[in-house]
């Protein structure tokens, strides 16, 4: 177990803890088929991932009026509610993942999530993997405004009384790192998600790292250079 600054340790959920790019990237192609819409293309996708679901629709068609945005976003919700009931459906956890949460977790120390998805659909992501007991603060997409916008960070640290100074935001986008630093947090970048690890840098990032394997040791010596 290694020993950190940090009393509250928040992470994104796609991209950071699990990869849920295909059953992303199915649910929006379905969604653009409903209305005869060209599928966006699946990088333009994994590029918006952590945003509201609105405002990635909006991301990626930008001529959609309200109707269209509202019909996109119910279509998408439906492919991904059925997508989580099939058989055939896949989450996974990155490699690694598992044991660096075993690595930073302490007595004094509690974990969060701050994500583009609504509480339905992570609530279903931490009970798929076992995880609902190990996350106490749960900030979502129906429960504030869309990165980066800092209240997901606001709203984590004042439901379990941190301060900015002993708080890092643990994610794969550029979002992530700007919200961080809109809520004067600490960001480290998790390079092996769906932004590449040079637009985490230039978000704002403290620190970018490539495995998850490196995250006990980037908290550890945050603040160093």
């Amino acid at each position: 177990m290694a020993a950190h600054p940090f009393k509250l340790v928040m992470f994104d959920c796609d991209g950071t803890l699990v990869d849920s790019q295909h059953t992303i990237v199915a649910s929006m192609s379905a969604a653009w088929r409903s209305l005869g819409l060209s599928e966006p293309d699946p990088a333009a996708v994994r590029r918006v991932v952590g945003l509201t679901l609105e405002t990635a629709i909006a991301a990626l068609q930008p001529d959609a009026d309200e109707q269209m945005l509202a019909r996109l976003a119910a279509v998408f919700r439906r492919e991904a509610v059925a997508a989580r009931q099939s058989e055939r459906y896949r989450e996974p956890l990155f490699p690694g993942i598992l044991e660096a949460l075993d690595a930073i977790e302490g007595p004094e120390v509690i974990f969060g999530i701050a994500t583009g998805k609504n509480l339905r659909g992570l609530r279903h992501t931490l009970e798929l993997h076992g995880l609902t007991r190990r996350f106490i603060t749960l900030q979502t997409a129906d429960r504030a405004p869309s990165k980066p916008h800092p209240a997901m960070l606001h709203q984590a640290m004042a439901e379990i009384g941190a301060e900015p100074a002993s708080t890092v935001l643990i994610g794969d986008t550029s979002f992530d790192m700007e919200m961080a630093q809109n809520a004067g947090t600490a960001g480290i970048g998790a390079g092996w998600g769906y932004h590449d690890p040079a637009d985490l840098t230039r978000a704002g990032a403290g620190r970018v790292i490539l495995r998850p394997e490196e995250l006990p040791a980037a908290l550890a010596n945050y603040g160093e250079r």
